[in-house]
This record gives structure tokens, sequence and C-alpha cells, in this order.
């Protein structure tokens, strides 16, 4: 599912809201998630999951092509845990 078909999902449940209403709405939430996460904080969702901020180390990895050593910066890396209802309903 991409973002239009999250939208006119939500269209089909809830026909009083606008597309473009619905496309904001959505919009501001992933901003909302983005903000905390760049502050290292949670977007956590009860019953959907959590994302959070992992850092990864730097580390020497190897060029395949070439078997060269190469360097592999340190950064940071979004994870996702999902919640127990989560679970269950995909494991349905």
């Amino acid at each position: 599912m991409n973002k239009n078909e999250l939208v006119d999902f939500i269209a089909q449940q809830k026909s009083d809201l606008s597309k473009s209403l619905i496309t904001e709405i959505i919009d501001l939430a992933f901003d909302g998630i983005e903000t905390e996460l760049q502050k290292g904080g949670e977007a956590r969702f009860a019953g959907f999951g959590t994302f959070k901020v992992a850092r990864r180390e730097a580390t020497t990895g190897r060029n395949p092509r070439t078997g060269e050593n190469i360097k592999i910066e340190a950064s940071n890396r979004v994870k996702f845990t999902p919640g127990k209802e989560l679970k269950e309903a995909v494991n349905k």
C-alpha cells in the first residue's frame, strides 16, 4: 500500500472527509513522527507499534566486486517494532 492507496482507503471508510484533507492529515502525522525521531525520541502507537532511532556504529565492509576493504560510516536508522495486536492480526 502506498500513500495514495491509504488516502483512498480512508476516504472509503469516512466519506465525509475530502481526499485533500486526508492527505494533509497523513502528511502531518508523518511529519510528527519524523520530528520526534529527529529529537531522538520514540513514536509509540498502542496496538500498532513503535518507531525509534537506533545507532549503527562504523564498521569495515568489503566491496564484493573488488574485494577491497571499505569503511562504512556510522549512521542512525529507524527501527519499527510491531505491537501485539498488529502481530496477531498478521498471523491470523
